[in-house]
């Protein structure tokens, strides 16, 4: 490492690297230097000049935000020339400004509102007219006001740099200048929100959260986003036991402040009209509200007489209810029920790749590789529509440290904009296209492999041997769909895999198998919708089915549980890299139950002695039975990340590539669950397209 650089900063001692800029070297120091267009992670700008200090033996004020450090820097932050001009710069600010902060959404959240306080700008000696724009809307979610807009061009450069869309640009001069859509008059683009909740002042609002309520009003929670499965942290805005808005911006989650549009705005599906409050049972052929006692009778006496017949039992876990919810589903399973029929949708080949890399240490990469390492190897997956934080990841890598990606797709990927090498193959020759990246692969000093459900079965040993061919350090990341797909790998939903991928006795039928089989007594879906891909070949199957929503699974069912939302219940998620991090409930809707709570009270109904099922007790339960969840606890309690370390042994089972199926969902899609985000399926782009050149 090079040596510090020494400077002095309001009188106080402080180092920093060569190169780090005096904003930044403040801010480690605790001191700060405001900023409107500043903004860590994207290009230097220089644009507002409310960044400017005062330097010993410099002729003028400096921007600290393009100002580098040097040895015996001698700056002064807060000094009277400095005041005078940050002070001036918001007068000059105010000059066109609106100033109707009691209406604005920012209030209470404002910069601009914040340093105008702190500065004390209360005159103005401009008498000129202030210009009149009209509100513009450029999408259902983004509303831009022109005459707020402080110009700082952070909207711009996180389209550009961060989300590599490039939606937003810069139209007219002087005091006519606007933040403008490249495509004319609306929005085509990630409708991420980012340019929202990057802007300083009240120029960009949301059309979930404008004119809604005020940040001092709302409870604030944070939680794991209920869709893809990068496990993105989306803070919460709750009143009065709705959800009004997600951010994440204390960036206290493993990706910083990014949210995609699933994340940031989809969580309207909470409050869906459609949404079940109340159990059903099918009477008279038809579906009827019953109570909640009655509900669980039925299933519980049905589930007893089957079970003293020895009937046959098929069960399809989930891939978005908690680990906690797939343990004890498992164990209800096989301790409750006396069968392996249990299985779920698998997304990704998780269970080959561990098989390969058993006996070896530190070769499933983390969230945090994607931004580190110096090289990156796509194969079969658009991130930027399937994993847009890893996507956003890798896109921060290039930018920060220059990383080398390499792509091999079916089709154009967003990847390929900043890619060394891009290689199209036709579906299943994806290995030959990595093959004929050996020359410049094998020149690499490390490499982060990241494959998607093309890759399966032998294939996924065949790029891990290919790996190990190149000589270098490789990690990898086999994608999966949804937020706790490899959880529910992980927790045992497996017809011949228990938790921590431990082998059973008796394998049963695996999901297809179970939609198939004639003779099945009862099918118990919890969470998961199977009949939107398969038929129930056994007609006279009692149907039992948790659920948000009624799907087509619901529809057939004879008995309908409704189940709480992730957003409405607590527990733990893992995420694709094997990351586990905690859900705590936000909401909560009237009439529904939490899944863990409902399998319990079967349970109970039933007289089965399957231990406490409070969600600290089942999640003790995982610590200490499934390997790799050994995980400290204070981390997972307070909200951040704690990577899981799966069996590092070989797994005794046959590979089944045939039950690897991705939904290959969009940035606008999500399973079922995508359907019912009013969002979701009002902007532009919906449903959005694979590969969409």
């Amino acid at each position: 490492m090079a040596d510090l650089v020494t400077l002095t900063i309001n009188g106080k001692t402080v180092q920093a690297p060569p190169g780090t800029l005096v904003i930044d070297a403040a801010k480690r120091a605790g001191i700060e230097i405001p900023a409107f267009c500043y903004y860590e992670g994207f290009s230097l700008q220089a644009a507002c000049r409310m960044c400017l200090v005062e330097v010993e033996k410099m002729p003028k004020l400096q921007a600290s935000c393009t100002l580098p450090v040097a040895e015996g820097m001698v700056v002064k932050t807060e000094s009277d020339p400095v005041v005078k001009a940050r002070k001036s710069t918001l007068e000059f600010l105010l000059t066109n400004h609106p100033l109707d902060c009691p209406v604005c959404d920012k209030g209470g959240e404002c910069e601009l509102q914040d340093m105008v306080f702190r500065y004390g700008a209360a005159e103005s000696r401009f008498t000129e007219i202030k210009h009149h724009v009209d509100e513009k809307q450029w999408s259902p979610i983004v509303f831009y006001d022109a005459p707020r807009c402080i110009l700082c061009y952070r909207c711009i450069r996180v389209c550009s740099e961060g989300m590599g869309v490039g939606a937003l640009g810069i139209v007219n001069r002087g005091v006519y200048s606007e933040i403008a859509p490249s495509h004319g008059d609306h929005l085509e683009c990630d409708e991420c929100g980012a340019c929202i909740d990057i802007c300083p002042v009240g120029a960009l609002t949301s059309g979930t959260y404008r004119y809604q309520t005020r940040p001092w009003e709302m409870k604030h929670v944070g939680t794991i986003c209920t869709f893809c499965s990068n496990g993105c942290k989306t803070t919460l805005g709750v009143r009065n036991e709705k959800i009004v808005r997600g951010n994440n911006r204390d960036k206290s989650g493993i990706n910083g402040e990014f949210l995609c549009i699933k994340g940031r705005f989809a969580f309207d599906f909470q409050d869906h009209p459609e949404r079940l409050t109340s159990p059903l049972m099918r009477i008279d052929g038809k579906l009827q509200e019953v109570s909640w006692a009655k509900a669980l009778e039925a299933v519980a006496k049905k589930f007893a007489e089957v079970k003293a017949r020895n009937g046959k039992f098929g069960i399809v876990g989930s891939t978005k209810t908690t680990n906690e919810e797939n343990f004890f589903l498992q164990k209800f399973a096989r301790q409750g029920l006396g069968t392996n029929n249990i299985d779920h949708h698998r997304s990704g080949d998780v269970v080959t790749l561990m098989d390969a890399l058993a006996g070896r240490t530190n070769a499933l990469a983390t969230v945090e590789d994607c931004y580190q390492m110096k090289a990156a190897l796509v194969v079969g997956a658009d991130l930027a529509q399937e994993h847009p934080l890893l996507a956003y990841q890798l896109r921060a890598n290039f930018r920060h440290h220059n990383a080398r990606v390499y792509t091999v797709t079916r089709g154009p990927v967003r990847e390929d904009q900043y890619s060394v090498s891009r290689v199209r193959t036709e579906p299943g020759k994806e290995l030959e296209g990595v093959e004929s990246l050996r020359p410049m692969l094998s020149q690499e000093p490390e490499l982060l492999i990241l494959f998607g459900s093309s890759i399966k079965g032998e294939d996924v040993r065949r790029l891990v041997a290919f790996a190990d061919s190149l000589n270098i350090p490789v990690k990898y990341i086999c994608l999966v769909d949804y937020s706790n797909s490899r959880g529910a790998v992980d927790m045992g939903l497996l017809p011949d895999l228990g938790p921590g991928y431990q082998p059973v006795d008796n394998p049963g039928l695996t999901l297809p198998e179970m939609m198939a089989a004639t003779d099945l007594d009862v099918l118990w879906v919890v969470g998961a919708n199977p009949l939107a891909r398969y038929s129930l070949a056994a007609a006279n199957a009692f149907v039992v089915v948790q659920e948000m929503f009624l799907t087509e699974t619901a529809q057939r069912a004879d008995v309908v549980l409704p189940a709480a939302s992730a957003y409405e219940k607590n527990g733990t998620v893992t995420n694709v890299t094997g990351q586990c991090q905690k859900l705590t409930a936000a909401a909560k809707t009237m009439g529904t139950k939490p899944d863990l709570e409902i399998m319990g009270l079967l349970a109970k109904e039933m007289k089965l002695n399957l231990g406490i099922w409070t969600v600290q007790s089942v999640f003790e339960q995982i610590r200490t039975q499934v390997r790799g969840y050994n995980i400290p606890l204070p981390v997972v309690a307070t909200g951040q990340a704690a990577q899981t370390s799966p069996l590092n042994g070989r797994i005794p089972v046959i590979s089944r590539p045939d039950l690897i199926q991705s939904a290959s969902n969009t940035l606008f899609t999500s399973g079922s669950l995508g359907r019912y985000s009013k969002k979701l399926t009002s902007v532009l782009e919906y449903p959005g397209e694979l590969y969409r050149p």
